[in-house]
């Protein structure tokens, strides 16, 4: 599937890198932007996951939860770096509405032990509820940048879903850390004007 024996090929030397399709583009064109960006939120799941190793309560479940998601947001990334096109010759990999479901389910079974909001959320409370946030913002920022994209030529739509419930997931992942809401931290809208 994947075999990489040499890390660097100069091919991007002069601003450039290859999509799935091996076509060549710009890298800073939206494609290569929006799968940039899962890239980066997959990176700060991998340091949320850091302080979920070896814990206790939640976190053992919570990491087996980000540890899914991390494979998909490769998925998602090779989605993404594969333009739409008819007929290709090897089907490339897209996400599918069943990981849409699990993240949605995944959802669902936290959130029903959460206590309503009252007020926004700060981020902060336990470190891993705090790199849940940053991730979840990043995400945010990669469905933007796919929306982006989506204005010039279509992705997959499976895709966009996945980045729109996975910052919904991120952010009750985040509470449900933080003892299921009550070490959430509480905007206090004004607080502090004077």
């Amino acid at each position: 599937m994947v075999q990489l024996t040499r890390i660097y090929t100069r091919g991007g030397d002069k601003g450039q890198t290859s999509l799935g399709t091996g076509q060549r583009v710009g890298k800073h064109s939206p494609r290569v932007a929006a799968y940039g960006t899962t890239d980066e939120a997959n990176s700060i799941i991998g340091i949320a996951r850091l302080a979920t190793a070896g814990g206790a309560g939640r976190l053992p479940e919570v990491d087996a939860m980000l540890g899914r998601i991390q494979n998909d947001l490769f998925d998602l990334g090779a989605d993404l770096c594969t333009p739409e096109q008819e007929n290709p010759e090897y089907p490339p990999l897209r996400i599918v509405d069943a990981q849409v479901d699990r993240l949605e389910a995944e959802i669902d079974r936290m959130n029903a032990t959460l206590a309503p909001l009252k007020s926004f959320v700060l981020p902060g409370g336990h470190p891993v509820a705090a790199h849940l946030h940053l991730a979840r913002t990043v995400v945010r920022r990669a469905e933007r940048l796919m929306t982006e994209l989506l204005a010039v030529e279509p992705i997959n739509p499976a895709a966009l879903r996945y980045a729109n419930r996975l910052s919904d997931h991120l952010f009750v992942a985040a509470r449900w850390v933080n003892a299921e809401g009550a070490g959430d931290v509480l905007w206090v809208p004004g607080a502090h004007r004077g």
